[in-house]
């Protein structure tokens, strides 16, 4: 008779942590950023900044493809469309224009000068500098992305009244330095890190 088999016991499965239910610190101080000390909806609004900020990027993209062109080189080309004025725009003047640094708009210049939709002349009032103008070629461009422009901010302002996006307006302003200052932070914060870690010698050696 065959013997009988043994009967394998089964792992009871994990029961449940119990205790204090863990409440993580809030991620910001400011009183004015807090509801009954509570940073849920300061979070919240962060996580939609992050959302409509990544969208923005990919709108950027898409009206750089329709012209063959990067995101930072459309934005260049239509940069130099607004600011240019009778006599080209610099490319300090154009760098404030477009958020982007100066040696970026540079070499995006260069990249659109190569494809015929810009041109450089020497600036007048600084002979180190340039004065950068829209070709033919690049009004023929900017005209022609035209249609897509309206049509993608019509919808994305529609329902914002002028005084909300003046305040954003304001608020980004802010936004904008006080991010220079965090960048400065994070960099102090790195470099420590790395002391930290290195000094005075890797433990694991």
């Amino acid at each position: 008779m065959a013997a009988a088999k043994k009967k394998t016991a089964k792992t009871p499965p994990a029961r449940p942590r119990r205790g204090k239910t863990f409440m993580p610190p809030a991620t910001i101080t400011l009183p004015q950023m807090l509801l009954s000390g509570n940073d849920l909806a300061f979070r919240e609004t962060l996580y939609m900044m992050f959302q409509a900020f990544g969208r923005l990027s990919s709108f950027r993209e898409s009206f750089g493809k329709e012209l063959s062109l990067t995101a930072s080189q459309f934005i260049v080309l239509i940069g130099t469309a607004y600011r240019q004025g009778s006599d080209g725009v610099s490319i300090r003047t154009l760098s404030d224009h477009t958020q982007l640094a100066a040696t970026h708009v540079t070499t995006e210049v260069g990249r659109l000068t190569a494809k015929g939709l810009l041109n450089k002349t020497a600036n007048a009032r600084d002979r180190r500098g340039v004065l950068v103008r829209l070709t033919p070629k690049g009004e023929a461009a900017v005209l022609a992305v035209n249609p897509l422009l309206r049509r993608v901010n019509d919808r994305l302002f529609q329902n914002v009244a002028r005084e909300d996006f003046a305040t954003v307006s304001r608020f980004l302003s802010n936004f904008a330095l006080n991010s220079e200052y965090v960048l400065a932070e994070l960099r102090r914060s790195e470099r420590e890190h790395a002391t930290r870690h290195n000094w005075p010698y890797n433990k694991s050696n």
